[in-house]
């Protein structure tokens, strides 16, 4: 049971787009796991790669019905609004009322590269979203209003989660 430590906010390399997988090979499989067990220790729902400092586009997650693997996920269809509390493993013990779309429809490949295809609504959709922010580099805290984004990043910045430079900017440790 191999984990990772889980990149925080303020680590740069949440902030940049991850790379679409080109290997479906051993060392994604290895990767994967390594991420289910990093994903179930904090504990979490979900858990991309970058989060754990790999630019390649694979997330982890665990709805309900036991973990998968989503390897170069989309999503291409999305409907509705869902408003619920959501945290993320890169910003510990801070949640925040979001809201997203409340179905989608996601594709992608499994490790063994056959393809994908869910249509998930409420939470499983809610996992989906966030994962594929951190592939795409958004944050959580970026889906904020300019007020609860200010409050947030003071709160961060009194926890010595991140240092800002004078502009407010998220600047690594």
């Amino acid at each position: 049971m191999a984990t990772h430590p889980i990149r925080v906010f303020g680590d740069p390399v949440l902030k940049q787009r991850a790379a679409e997988v080109t290997d479906l090979d051993g060392k994604l499989a290895k990767l994967a796991q390594d991420m289910i067990d990093t994903m179930y220790g904090a504990p979490g729902a979900g858990l991309a790669a970058p989060q754990v400092g790999v630019q390649k586009r694979i997330f982890v997650y665990d709805a309900g019905a036991g973990a998968r693997v989503i390897v170069n996920p989309a999503i291409v269809e999305s409907d509705g609004e869902w408003t619920y509390e959501e945290g993320c493993l890169s910003v510990p013990g801070l949640y925040w009322h979001i809201t997203r779309p409340k179905v989608v429809h996601l594709t992608g490949f499994d490790l063994e590269g056959n393809e994908v295809s869910i249509e998930a609504d409420e939470f499983e959709a809610r996992v989906f979203q966030h994962e594929m922010d951190h592939l795409n580099g958004t944050l959580l805290i970026e889906r904020l209003d300019p007020d609860t984004r200010k409050q947030a990043l003071r709160t961060l910045r009194n926890r010595d989660l991140a240092l800002l430079d004078a502009d407010g900017d998220v600047r690594p440790r």
